[in-house]
């Protein structure tokens, strides 16, 4: 009886042994997994060009606080704190909050964002894509700074603009391959046109701030500053540019007569391009050399 009773319980330390092992390898995979989501989400958030926007143009900022100001016509519009902070950043956003504010252009209260925050490109974003953001945007140290007020024309003044902006304007949908096209393309089409949204810089737009599909890529301005036309126009735009050309460019910022890039695209190339995998640089490319040429608007 003693060594059947011994028995059921050696049995039993066995099952729990194995039960114990099953979930601390279970909790193993779930850590590691979520670090690949982290890991990818941050090489995205690069990809994305938010470090850019959402960081103060002082020497002493800290990166995607905020603060970063935005001329338009329409005013000058300040990028608000995405760090994990619960009360002046995004710490208490859901997933859902998450991906309506880059697809709807919506905040968690329901208020209508001014397309300055460029949704109307990270519409076509995947919700994996986005949820890996999210995954490394919450895995960083939360910075308590206040989120400063847009300083806007009169017109423009409340978030009921917004809306009557993006009623007529602003079409959701999510990246659609072209069937047509090989898989390079498309990731180049996905990156420029969705994530990187170069056309929110590099395409003019009307009077109403609407870019215009015509002109992709020919050009626009910012403030005081001209924006390149990058179509494939031999004289006005980056026509004579190789691929080749295009990759270095993206990776040091050197144009193929040896200068470099200055102005905001230095940034973009320190914080976003240059952070890409020279595959991702092709398909930009890729995808830039096949657009038509434009002459400068």
């Amino acid at each position: 009886m003693v060594a059947t009773t011994s028995s059921a319980l050696h049995k039993t330390s066995n099952k729990l042994n194995a039960v114990l092992a099953a979930a601390i390898i279970l909790a193993a995979v779930a850590a590691l997994a979520q670090d690949d989501i982290v890991e990818r989400g941050k090489y995205l958030v690069y990809a994305g060009g938010c470090i850019s926007c959402h960081t103060e143009d002082v020497d002493d900022a800290v990166p995607l606080a905020g603060g970063r100001a935005m001329e338009s016509p329409f005013g000058t519009f300040y990028s608000p704190n995405i760090t994990p902070d619960a009360d002046t950043g995004i710490g208490n956003w859901s997933d859902d909050d998450f991906v309506d504010a880059f697809w709807e252009g919506i905040s968690p209260e329901g208020d209508h964002y001014f397309p300055a925050f460029p949704y109307t490109s990270y519409t076509g974003a995947s919700r994996d894509d986005l949820l890996a953001m999210k995954a490394y945007l919450f895995s960083l140290e939360p910075i308590s700074k206040e989120s400063k007020e847009h300083d806007l024309a009169w017109y423009m003044s409340t978030r009921l603009a917004a809306g009557a902006w993006k009623e007529l304007n602003f079409d959701a949908a999510r990246f659609t391959p072209d069937a047509s096209k090989d898989d390079v393309w498309n990731r180049g089409a996905y990156l420029v046109r969705h994530l990187g949204h170069c056309g929110e810089c590099h395409t003019p737009r009307s009077t109403l701030g609407v870019l215009d599909a015509d002109m992709e890529m020919a050009g626009s301005t910012m403030g005081d500053e001209s924006i390149p036309n990058i179509s494939q126009h031999r004289v006005d735009g980056i026509g004579r540019w190789s691929i080749s050309d295009i990759e270095y460019f993206l990776d040091i910022g050197m144009l193929p007569d040896g200068d470099f890039s200055g102005s905001s695209m230095g940034d973009v190339i320190e914080d976003n391009t240059s952070k890409l995998t020279p595959a991702d640089r092709k398909a930009i490319a890729t995808y830039l050399k096949a657009l038509p040429p434009r002459e400068n608007p």
